[in-house]
Protein backbone atom coordinates (compact mmCIF):
# COMPACT_ATOMS: atom_id res chain seq x y z
CA UNK A 1 0.00 0.00 0.00
CA UNK A 2 2.82 2.42 0.89
CA UNK A 3 4.56 1.80 -2.44
CA UNK A 4 1.32 2.48 -4.29
CA UNK A 5 0.93 5.80 -2.47
CA UNK A 6 4.56 6.76 -3.11
CA UNK A 7 4.21 5.88 -6.79
CA UNK A 8 1.04 8.00 -7.15
CA UNK A 9 2.67 10.89 -5.27
CA UNK A 10 5.79 10.85 -7.42
CA UNK A 11 3.73 10.66 -10.63
CA UNK A 12 1.68 13.64 -9.47
CA UNK A 13 4.82 15.60 -8.56
CA UNK A 14 6.39 14.93 -11.96
CA UNK A 15 3.22 15.79 -13.90
CA UNK A 16 2.63 19.04 -11.98
CA UNK A 17 6.29 19.95 -11.42
CA UNK A 18 5.40 19.92 -7.74
CA UNK A 19 7.45 21.06 -4.79
CA UNK A 20 9.42 17.79 -4.55
CA UNK A 21 10.87 18.19 -8.05
CA UNK A 22 13.27 21.02 -7.14
CA UNK A 23 14.45 19.10 -4.09
CA UNK A 24 14.80 15.93 -6.19
CA UNK A 25 16.87 17.67 -8.85
CA UNK A 26 19.09 19.36 -6.25
CA UNK A 27 19.66 16.02 -4.51
CA UNK A 28 20.46 14.31 -7.81
CA UNK A 29 22.96 17.03 -8.73
CA UNK A 30 24.63 16.77 -5.31
CA UNK A 31 24.78 12.99 -5.58
CA UNK A 32 26.45 13.18 -9.01
CA UNK A 33 29.06 15.58 -7.60
CA UNK A 34 29.80 13.16 -4.72
CA UNK A 35 29.77 10.03 -6.90
CA UNK A 36 32.36 7.29 -6.42
CA UNK A 37 34.68 6.37 -9.29
CA UNK A 38 32.89 6.12 -12.62
CA UNK A 39 33.60 2.39 -13.07
CA UNK A 40 31.87 1.49 -9.78
CA UNK A 41 28.86 3.70 -10.48
CA UNK A 42 28.57 2.29 -14.00
CA UNK A 43 28.83 -1.31 -12.79
CA UNK A 44 26.06 -0.69 -10.24
CA UNK A 45 23.81 1.00 -12.80
CA UNK A 46 24.36 -1.94 -15.17
CA UNK A 47 22.66 -4.32 -12.71
CA UNK A 48 19.37 -3.09 -14.19
CA UNK A 49 20.30 -4.03 -17.75
CA UNK A 50 18.14 -6.82 -19.12
CA UNK A 51 21.33 -8.72 -20.05
CA UNK A 52 22.21 -8.87 -16.35
CA UNK A 53 18.85 -9.02 -14.57
CA UNK A 54 17.00 -11.51 -16.79
CA UNK A 55 19.60 -14.30 -16.54
CA UNK A 56 19.49 -13.99 -12.74
CA UNK A 57 15.70 -14.38 -12.71
CA UNK A 58 15.85 -17.16 -15.33
CA UNK A 59 18.42 -19.07 -13.27
CA UNK A 60 16.22 -18.77 -10.18
CA UNK A 61 13.25 -20.01 -12.20
CA UNK A 62 15.23 -23.01 -13.46
CA UNK A 63 16.50 -23.83 -9.96
CA UNK A 64 12.98 -23.52 -8.57
CA UNK A 65 11.64 -25.97 -11.16
CA UNK A 66 14.55 -28.37 -10.61
CA UNK A 67 14.11 -28.26 -6.85
CA UNK A 68 10.42 -29.09 -7.23
CA UNK A 69 11.10 -31.67 -9.97
CA UNK A 70 9.01 -29.74 -12.50
CA UNK A 71 6.07 -29.23 -10.17
CA UNK A 72 5.25 -25.81 -8.88
CA UNK A 73 5.23 -23.98 -12.18
CA UNK A 74 2.76 -21.41 -10.90
CA UNK A 75 5.29 -19.28 -8.97
CA UNK A 76 7.67 -19.30 -11.93
CA UNK A 77 4.89 -18.20 -14.25
CA UNK A 78 3.75 -15.47 -11.83
CA UNK A 79 7.21 -13.90 -11.58
CA UNK A 80 7.68 -14.20 -15.35
CA UNK A 81 4.41 -12.33 -15.87
CA UNK A 82 5.52 -9.65 -13.38
CA UNK A 83 8.73 -9.15 -15.36
CA UNK A 84 6.79 -9.13 -18.61
CA UNK A 85 4.36 -6.48 -17.35
CA UNK A 86 7.13 -4.26 -16.02
CA UNK A 87 8.43 -3.02 -19.39
CA UNK A 88 5.07 -1.88 -20.85
CA UNK A 89 4.09 -0.23 -17.56
CA UNK A 90 7.39 1.66 -17.38
CA UNK A 91 7.14 2.65 -21.04
CA UNK A 92 3.58 3.91 -20.59
CA UNK A 93 4.55 5.99 -17.55
CA UNK A 94 7.59 7.38 -19.37
CA UNK A 95 5.43 8.50 -22.30
CA UNK A 96 2.78 9.97 -19.99
CA UNK A 97 5.13 11.90 -17.70
CA UNK A 98 7.80 12.80 -20.28
CA UNK A 99 10.29 13.90 -17.63
CA UNK A 100 13.61 15.41 -18.66
CA UNK A 101 16.65 13.49 -17.42
CA UNK A 102 19.59 14.92 -15.50
CA UNK A 103 21.74 15.01 -18.64
CA UNK A 104 18.93 16.03 -21.00
CA UNK A 105 16.55 13.98 -23.09
CA UNK A 106 12.99 13.03 -22.22
CA UNK A 107 11.10 10.08 -20.81
CA UNK A 108 13.14 9.30 -17.71
CA UNK A 109 10.37 8.68 -15.15
CA UNK A 110 10.19 6.05 -13.74
CA UNK A 111 13.52 4.27 -13.97
CA UNK A 112 13.11 1.06 -15.93
CA UNK A 113 16.50 -0.13 -14.72
CA UNK A 114 15.46 0.30 -11.07
CA UNK A 115 12.18 -1.52 -11.71
CA UNK A 116 13.97 -4.30 -13.62
CA UNK A 117 16.47 -4.83 -10.82
CA UNK A 118 13.73 -4.89 -8.17
CA UNK A 119 11.52 -7.35 -10.07
CA UNK A 120 14.32 -9.64 -11.27
CA UNK A 121 16.27 -9.85 -8.02
CA UNK A 122 13.16 -9.77 -5.84
CA UNK A 123 11.51 -12.48 -7.92
CA UNK A 124 14.67 -14.58 -7.76
CA UNK A 125 14.76 -14.14 -3.99
CA UNK A 126 11.15 -15.21 -3.56
CA UNK A 127 11.56 -18.20 -5.86
CA UNK A 128 14.78 -19.43 -4.27
CA UNK A 129 13.61 -18.96 -0.71
CA UNK A 130 10.42 -20.88 -1.44
CA UNK A 131 8.00 -18.21 -0.32
CA UNK A 132 7.84 -15.90 2.64
CA UNK A 133 6.05 -18.18 5.08
CA UNK A 134 8.64 -20.97 5.21
CA UNK A 135 11.83 -18.98 4.93
CA UNK A 136 11.23 -15.65 6.64
CA UNK A 137 13.51 -15.15 9.60
CA UNK A 138 15.95 -17.94 8.75
CA UNK A 139 19.62 -16.96 8.53
CA UNK A 140 19.75 -17.89 4.82
CA UNK A 141 16.64 -15.79 4.07
CA UNK A 142 18.08 -12.81 5.95
CA UNK A 143 21.45 -13.09 4.18
CA UNK A 144 19.94 -13.38 0.70
CA UNK A 145 17.47 -10.58 1.45
CA UNK A 146 20.33 -8.34 2.59
CA UNK A 147 22.31 -9.10 -0.58
CA UNK A 148 19.29 -8.33 -2.78
CA UNK A 149 18.60 -5.10 -0.86
CA UNK A 150 22.23 -3.99 -1.24
CA UNK A 151 22.25 -4.76 -4.98
CA UNK A 152 18.91 -3.04 -5.64
CA UNK A 153 19.98 0.00 -3.61
CA UNK A 154 23.39 0.03 -5.28
CA UNK A 155 21.73 -0.06 -8.68
CA UNK A 156 19.58 2.95 -7.79
CA UNK A 157 22.57 4.87 -6.48
CA UNK A 158 24.57 4.03 -9.60
CA UNK A 159 21.76 5.32 -11.82
CA UNK A 160 21.75 8.67 -10.01
CA UNK A 161 25.56 8.91 -9.70
CA UNK A 162 25.96 8.40 -13.46
CA UNK A 163 23.27 10.98 -14.23
CA UNK A 164 20.93 8.48 -15.86
CA UNK A 165 18.04 9.29 -13.48
CA UNK A 166 16.84 11.62 -10.76
CA UNK A 167 16.32 10.06 -7.31
CA UNK A 168 12.50 10.14 -7.61
CA UNK A 169 12.75 8.25 -10.92
CA UNK A 170 14.55 5.48 -9.05
CA UNK A 171 12.13 5.48 -6.10
CA UNK A 172 9.18 5.23 -8.50
CA UNK A 173 10.88 2.33 -10.30
CA UNK A 174 11.39 0.53 -7.01
CA UNK A 175 7.78 1.11 -5.98
CA UNK A 176 6.50 -0.21 -9.30
CA UNK A 177 8.72 -3.26 -8.83
CA UNK A 178 7.40 -3.88 -5.31
CA UNK A 179 3.80 -3.60 -6.52
CA UNK A 180 4.44 -6.10 -9.32
CA UNK A 181 6.25 -8.49 -6.95
CA UNK A 182 3.46 -8.23 -4.38
CA UNK A 183 0.86 -9.12 -7.00
CA UNK A 184 3.02 -11.98 -8.30
CA UNK A 185 3.59 -13.31 -4.78
CA UNK A 186 -0.14 -13.17 -4.04
CA UNK A 187 -0.93 -15.00 -7.27
CA UNK A 188 1.84 -17.56 -6.69
CA UNK A 189 0.85 -18.36 -3.12
CA UNK A 190 -2.90 -17.78 -3.28
CA UNK A 191 -2.59 -15.38 -0.33
CA UNK A 192 -3.50 -11.77 -0.02
CA UNK A 193 -0.68 -9.26 -0.25
CA UNK A 194 0.16 -7.37 2.94
CA UNK A 195 -1.32 -4.24 1.30
CA UNK A 196 -4.80 -5.84 1.01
Amino acid sequence: MLCGLVLVLTIWQVLTRGMLIGWDEDLGTDMRRAAPPRALAEALSDLGNMEVALPILAAAMALSLLRRRGRGRRPVLCYAVAMGLMAPLVTGLKVWTDRTGPLGGEGYFPSGHAATTAVALGGALLLLCGGLSRAAGSPAWMLVTAIVAVLVTGNGLGLVWRGYHWPLDVVAGWCLGVLLLSAAWAAATGRRTPAE
